[in-house]
Parts: C-alpha cells; structure tokens; sequence
C-alpha cells in the first residue's frame, strides 16, 4: 500500500468492529460465490446423465478427504433422489439450492457494504475535521504564500478522493482477491491442468494494467493542483466582483478561468482515457483465456474423457467468475494512483508543522496587570526586507499608544505580533514581564481585543457576528455592545432588528456599519488590552465622530494600542510614536511632537490638522 494511504489506517481503525464484520461477510460472499457455480456441475451431469452413482452415504475421514466426502455426500443424495422420486425431482432441488447460494452471497455483499459504508462516511467525516481544525489551526503566516483556494480544494475534493481511493484498497485485499483465491482452488481441484492456464493470465494481465496506469499518479497530482487553481480563481473573482466589473475586468478572469478549464479538461480526459482502459482490457484477457480454456477444455471432455461435461461447463462458470473481482482490481489499482496523489496534497497540510503553538512550558495568564515591552523587535515577512528593525517601546496599563506614519512603516506589522499572528525572529514581546511565546495562545488573545482595519464579516445575523466577541452573550449583552459602538441607531430599523442577515461578507451593509459592528465585537469581548488596526478608516466623517466617541469611552482605565492613518482620532492619545521605515522617528504627546515641528508635524499639515 502507498505510504500516504497507510496514514489513514488510524482514522479507519476507530471503526473496528466495521472492518472486522465487513471481513467476515466478504469472506462468506467470497465463499457462496464460487460455491454457486459449484453446484451447477451436479445439474449438468443429472441433465446429461453422468452423475456419479453413489449408493452408500460416505463417511467422513479428515479435512484432507473433504472434497471427496462432500463430493459424494452430494451424489449419494442425488442418486438417491433420482431413484426415488425422478431425475426431474432431484434437479429442481439442486437449483434450489443454487438459488438460495446465490441469494446468501448477495445478502452477505449487501450487509459486508453496508459496514463499509459506515466505515467510509465515518472516516470520511473524522478526516474532513481533523483537516479543518488543521488549517484553523496554522498560522496567519501559512495563508500569506497559499491560494484559499486550492485550500479549499484540498479539503472537499481531495478527501472525497482519498476516502474512495483508501476504502477500494480495503476491497483489493478481501473482497476479490478472496473470490479469486477460493475460485481457483476449487478450479485446481477440478483440473489442475486447465487451471494452469488461468495462472498463466492473472500475471499477463496485471504487467499490462500497471504498465497502462504508471503515469497515472502524477496526472492525477497535476489534475488536482489544476481544480485548486481553478476554484482560486473563482473564489477572488467573487470576492473582488465589485473590483472585476469596475475595472471592466470581467474578459481577463474569464480568460483566466477558461485556461484553467481547458488544461483540467486535457488532464481528465487522460486520466479517464486509462480509467477506462483498464476494464475492458482486463476484460478482454479474461475472455481470451477462457476462449484457450474451451478448446482445451472440450479436448479433455471429448478426446481425453478425463473431465465430464458438467464438471467442464461448472468450470468454464468458475473461470468467468474471477473477471468480476479481476476488472474490480484493475479499476481499484487505478483508484489508488488518484487516491495516492490526493492523499499527498492532503496530508502536506495536516503534517505542515505549526510553528506558533503552545509548548509544554506554556503558562496560562489570567489578567493584564503590568506592561506590554516591545524589545529590539525585528521582524520580515519574507526573510529579506525587514519591516521592523531594532524596534524597542513599552505599552503601560491603562495607557493609550498610538502609532502613525506612512503606509509601509509597520505599524500593522506590531498588531500582528502583538496578536501573534506571526512570531518576531529578533528581540521579545513581553506581558506582565513574560515572553509572549512562553503564554498560552488562548490566554494571551482573551486579554487582547482587536479591530482590524478591514471589517471582517460572517454570512450569518448581526446577532452572530457580534457574538464571536462572547460566544455565551446574550441578546441583552449584543445589544447593548451595539449601543457601544454607536451601531444600534441603525440595527434596530432593520427588519429583523439584531437577528437580520447581512449577507456573505456583510454585504448587506455599507462601509461603515460593518466597521461599527465589528467594533461591538470587541466591546462585547471586553478584553483588558485593545488593539485598533485603523479602526475608523472606512468611516465617513459623522460615523467617525459616533464612533470616536464610543472608543473613548471603551478606552477608559484600559490599555489601547491604536495604529492610525487619521491623525485627528488619536490626539488624546497618551504616546504618540511616529514610525519611519520600521523604526521610531520619534514619540511624545500630541502638543510636544507639535512642538518639535518634525515628522508628526509635517503628517498633521499634509491632513490640514488644526491643533
């Protein structure tokens, strides 16, 4: 088996009890098969007279003498009946027999799939949430160099793909190869030279099958990075739609999609072209035995007279009953080479090491009582350009921080290691006077709310949205965090007041009500330190003012780090820090930076900002 399948097999080993009866009844499926076909040598020898005349019932001597005592038990009764109530008689109860075979051996099919089922739906469903708790998981860092995307291809289409590929293998080592296996010893005891020819196929026709399907896994690999870059292409088309149309955009990602179409289209149609190679190839050699069995067969029958007609005609059954479970195996092999590529894709990212994680020496904090310190931080998101460089600062209790500066200083980069979205490579974040790193993640982000600057919205009600602040709150508690954020004036008037769908990324609502709504998010949370990504930038003028104001009032007696670009929403702040290229240009109040006429002073004139 394919290492990357083998991974599965704990997953499939939560469900035990369902392999072990899905064995059970294959090998009894396996078993009433190829006793079916047994059972029609009896018929042909009474239909045409050759019958062996047993007139004593046999006794039993051995499991090495088995064949020959259930062999003659079957005669003796066969004779018997013949005797006594007509050949007519005696055939009708050996096809009763046949029928009820044939109707055990499929109710054991059915029941040995219905194990499988559970088998594969559970598993299916275990590794669809050990995969989404992985990508939640990893850090914000992952995402930077990774299409959403072909994430979301790894989770839907290649699972789906792992789990049929892995549970086919389950089939290849049970299922049929004990059809096979049991068919051909029954075939060996009937005739060993016939059989001969049947071992000589099974070698020729798996040399050819793999030789069909060798390229296959890396076609497969090839066609499910391909479906990953086409649903990228369709998740930003619909996230920048308003961007595509007004750019009049819409041609080059319908270009874009079509490429991609056309090139999955090639993919599939080769890897289908060898999908359906491998049955009727399979299928055709089988025939092509069978076709050397009859002509050597009849000669043993009419020349040789060392195998009866019925036993013949049995035989030619059995031998057509191993095509079924070979063509099942041929398709399985290939069900493997798509199964194995997926499985490839989907464990690159369930074994992806989470370099941001808690460790055995993580402590957990209950509350923020001292100072954040930023000490000699330096920090790059690509490991070249350094976005920080030698950044040292100290964030009091109670006070408010406010970093400025031109886009591309890093004043969001501080946000995102406060929040320890990305880790520093230079230097420490302290808190409470411990390394952040040495914290629990779950206890650092309970003491820090953040807005960011893009409003983050969830398809689902207000009510929902703001809740991910306290997933406990109450309506009560929603509502009033909204009266917070100055964002009830607007909520209540809608038709379903808090409960109101807003849509897939909040599109239901404007700009501003969205930002609104995310900061009662984290007034809801009410954490001890708030982090304030350009809060108020997609405000127009009177929301920033109501907005303003309710972040004043939320950063009374708590510990705030506001980054701003409008530098009329921090001038009570009580450090101003002015970032130049990843360091500190310089810092103060409002009134002492104005004082020095410097940097800030000069960003307060570029704004027309009146003191």
């Amino acid at each position: 088996m394919d290492d990357n399948l083998k991974k599965l097999i704990p997953f499939a080993l939560k469900y035990k009890p369902n392999i072990i009866w899905n064995v059970v009844f294959n090998v009894l499926y396996a078993l009433f098969s190829s006793l079916g076909f047994v059972m029609i040598i009896p018929v042909m020898n009474v239909l045409f007279g050759e019958e062996e005349k047993v007139t004593k019932l046999p006794t039993y001597n051995g499991i090495w003498e088995l064949k020959t005592y259930l062999n003659d038990t079957l005669y003796y009764y066969v004779n018997y009946l013949t005797e006594q109530k007509g050949a007519a008689y005696a055939l009708y109860l050996i096809i009763s027999i046949i029928i009820i075979i044939f109707l055990l051996k499929n109710l054991f099919g059915f029941l040995g799939l219905q194990h499988l089922m559970k088998l594969k739906t559970g598993v299916l469903r275990d590794f669809r949430e050990k995969m989404y708790a992985k990508i939640v998981d990893l850090p914000v860092s992952y995402y930077s160099e990774k299409r959403k995307g072909d994430v979301m291809a790894r989770i839907l289409g290649d699972v789906n793909e792992v789990q049929n590929s892995f549970f086919a293998v389950l089939e290849l080592i049970v299922k049929e190869p004990l059809t096979i296996i049991i068919t051909l010893g029954i075939m060996f005891s009937i005739s060993w030279k016939l059989t001969l020819f049947v071992f000589i196929f099974i070698p020729i026709s798996g040399l050819i099958i793999s030789k069909i399907g060798k390229s296959l896994k890396s076609q497969s690999a090839r066609a499910q990075q391909e479906n990953g870059y086409m649903i990228s292409v369709v998740e930003e088309t619909l996230t920048g739609l308003k961007v595509v149309k007004g750019y009049n955009a819409e041609t080059y990602f319908k270009n874009l999609f079509t490429a991609s179409v056309n090139r999955l289209y090639i993919l599939t149609n080769k890897i289908g072209k060898k999908h359906n190679l491998a049955s009727p190839m399979s299928e055709f050699l089988g025939i092509a035995t069978i076709a050397v069995l009859l002509i050597y067969g009849g000669t043993l029958v009419l020349q040789d007279g060392s195998l009866s007609g019925g036993a013949f005609i049995g035989y030619i059954g059995m031998a057509y009953n191993i095509l079924t479970p070979a063509k099942a195996i041929s398709k399985a092999s290939y069900q493997v080479k798509n199964g194995s590529a997926a499985a490839e894709r989907v464990f690159e990212i369930i074994e992806t090491p989470n370099v941001i994680r808690d460790t055995e020496k993580s402590i957990a904090i209950n509350s923020f009582n001292d100072k954040i310190q930023l000490k000699n931080i330096t920090f790059s998101y690509d490991g070249e350009q350094n976005v920080l460089k030698n950044f040292s600062l100290d964030i009091p209790k109670g006070k408010t921080v406010a970093l400025v500066g031109q886009s591309g200083s890093g004043k969001s980069t501080i946000a995102n290691l406060l929040m320890r979205f990305y880790d520093v490579e230079n230097g420490t974040i302290t808190l409470n006077g411990t390394n952040i790193k040495d914290i629990q993640l779950f206890a650092l982000r309970e003491q820090l709310g953040l807005v960011t600057q893009d409003s983050i919205m969830f398809n689902g009600s207000i009510a929902d949205n703001v809740r991910i602040g306290k997933l406990n709150a109450t309506d009560e508690d929603v509502i009033a965090a909204l009266k917070i954020a100055n964002a009830y004036e607007f909520v209540q008037h809608l038709p379903d007041g808090i409960n109101t769908n807003i849509g897939d990324g909040g599109g239901k609502l404007s700009g501003g009500q969205k930002q609104r709504i995310s900061i009662a998010r984290a007034v809801l949370k009410n954490p001890p330190i708030m982090v304030l990504d350009e809060a108020t930038s997609a405000l127009d003028t009177e929301s920033e003012r109501l907005v303003q104001d309710a972040l004043e009032k939320m950063m009374q007696n708590r510990t705030s780090v506001v980054i701003a670009h409008r530098l009329s929403t921090i001038q009570k702040a009580d450090v101003i820090v002015v970032m130049n290229r990843g360091e500190i240009a310089e810092q103060g109040t409002h009134d002492e930076l104005l004082a020095k006429n410097g940097t800030y002073a000069k960003l307060v004139s570029l704004q027309s900002f009146e003191s």
